[in-house]
């Protein structure tokens, strides 16, 4: 098919053949990081910026190993040691960075809508959101979704139970679109402080009983809890979110047999997890790392064209 996303802001404009067909992509992109030399030159002499204002780990090194692998340039940005902490516009640091010869920018910011203003600023870089605000999370919404096709195969017709902080998360706002297009049934469970008033709105059903939610899940999600959420008074305590939200081997029963276990990272152990369930057989986390990588270098070999050379 012909790819006609030049941006990865949001997972909103994606239909199901998109989401297919970035599918067969990782899994090409996953059998290179087999091969004792992993490096191709899919985009020799492409420029890409990571412009991280706010910390990351997963995504940024995730990003940067695709970015390396396909043997682009590669140009680590970091916001506090740049103009951008002397007061410098997001605008202006955007032109700086294409007059510069920026092929793509990956970008992860604090405000809402920040990649899309930069990718209507830019006219020629692509532009990859690696997560902003409370809005979107693409990236990782896709890798989600890689990790559970890759193991699960169709999913269509699936049930996905995801627990914890929906309302501040961008994760959760992204995967249910994401698993929703590909036929995955959301349920959501947490403490009702830490919900949407609407949970419809986002295509997903609430189920204030985790157990109600687990029910027949294939895979089971797990958000990670902010701890100044407790500290604002959002739930009592960690320990009691753990009680009655946290995932441990008593409520992986209600799942289906085999059921995947999924968490974004980074993991709070003994709060939304407990350690037999993250380091367990059901438990997909490293596999998301991994997927991450593959996922991320699809996406950058499509939009930069490299299919095309």
């Amino acid at each position: 098919m012909e790819w006609r996303h030049r941006h990865v802001i949001d997972l909103d404009t994606w239909d199901r053949s998109d989401l297919q067909f970035i599918m067969e992509q990782s899994r090409s992109m996953d059998e290179l990081l087999d091969r004792p030399i992993k490096k191709v030159p899919a985009l020799r002499g492409k420029l890409v910026v990571n412009l991280f204002f706010e910390a990351s780990t997963r995504t940024r090194v995730s990003f940067e190993l695709a970015e390396k692998f396909l043997s682009a340039d590669v140009v680590n940005w970091s916001a506090s040691g740049s103009s951008t902490g002397k007061g410098e516009t997001l605008r202006d640091t955007a032109w700086t960075l294409e007059a510069m010869g920026a092929d793509a920018v990956v970008i992860r910011h604090g405000a809402v809508g920040a990649a899309d203003y930069l990718a209507r600023k830019l006219r020629k870089s692509s532009v990859f959101n690696g997560g902003d605000g409370a809005h979107a999370h693409p990236t990782q919404a896709l890798l989600d979704l890689y990790t559970a096709w890759k193991k699960l195969g169709d999913l269509d017709g699936m049930k996905m139970a995801m627990i914890g902080d929906v309302l501040h998360s961008r994760v959760a706002r992204s995967d249910i679109i994401a698993f929703n297009r590909m036929g995955v049934k959301v349920e959501l469970s947490g403490p009702a402080t830490l919900m949407p008033r609407d949970t419809h709105a986002l295509g997903a059903e609430f189920r204030e009983d985790p157990r109600d939610a687990l029910k027949g899940a294939d895979i089971v999600y797990l958000l990670r809890i902010q701890r100044e959420r407790q500290e604002e008074g959002m739930f009592p305590s960690l320990d009691e979110y753990h009680q009655f939200f946290g995932a441990d081997d008593e409520l992986l029963e209600f799942a289906r047999p085999g059921a995947l276990v999924m968490h974004p990272g980074p993991i709070n152990r003994g709060v939304e997890i407990s350690s037999t369930v993250a380091d367990g057989a059901q438990s997909m986390i490293l596999g998301q790392v991994r997927s991450g990588v593959a996922l991320r270098m699809a996406l950058l070999f499509v939009c930069l064209g490299g299919a095309n050379q």
